[in-house]
């Protein structure tokens, strides 16, 4: 994610969005046009100075849709701007498929094709949980790719694929965070 998206600092997260349906809508469309049914995407939080970024979630692609079905699916997921300013949501249309005005995603056609709507979502929601994937997230990307690293973005670049096992080795770590 982006430089200060991180939940565990009051943002609030709007894509992806890790409800009773997860779903990743506007950002990432090199990752959204790649990724298959079955696929899992991972979110790691965005940097913010004097917080460790950290595994904020994930989920298991079930489908793939254009943005104005996705308006049309999921009314709760249609990006609107608070009174402050502050954007939620992760459908940068309107009813007519149009561009919102203040949606700040540029190249808006590349980003109408591959809502992905995901199932079997896992993500850190507690402050308790965030603490504890800030301080674990290093060990387990090590652990997972063979590393000896220090940081997050010296383990993983973006894109980064996984393999049945190292999905299964960070998922098991997850639900022991969350079980916590």
């Amino acid at each position: 994610m982006f430089k200060g998206a991180d939940p565990s600092v009051g943002w609030s997260m709007t894509d992806p969005i890790y409800g009773k349906v997860p779903t990743m809508g506007a950002c990432m469309p090199n990752i959204r046009r790649l990724v298959e049914k079955g696929d899992f995407i991972f979110s790691i939080s965005g940097r913010v100075a004097t917080v460790k970024p950290h595994i904020v979630g994930g989920f298991q692609v079930d489908d793939k849709i254009n943005a104005l079905t996705a308006y049309k699916r999921f009314p709760d997921n249609r990006m609107v701007q608070k009174e402050d300013g502050e954007l939620a949501g992760n459908i940068i249309v309107d009813a007519d498929g149009n561009h919102l005005p203040y949606d700040y995603h540029d190249k808006f056609e590349k980003r109408l094709e591959n809502y992905v709507v995901g199932k079997n979502a896992l993500s850190f929601e507690t402050i308790e949980q965030m603490d504890n994937a800030k301080k674990e997230t290093v060990d387990i990307l090590n652990e997972i790719f063979n590393k000896k690293e220090d940081s997050v973005s010296k383990i993983i670049g973006r894109c980064r694929k996984l393999d049945e096992s190292q999905i299964k080795h960070l998922l098991d770590w997850m639900n022991k965070i969350k079980a916590i």
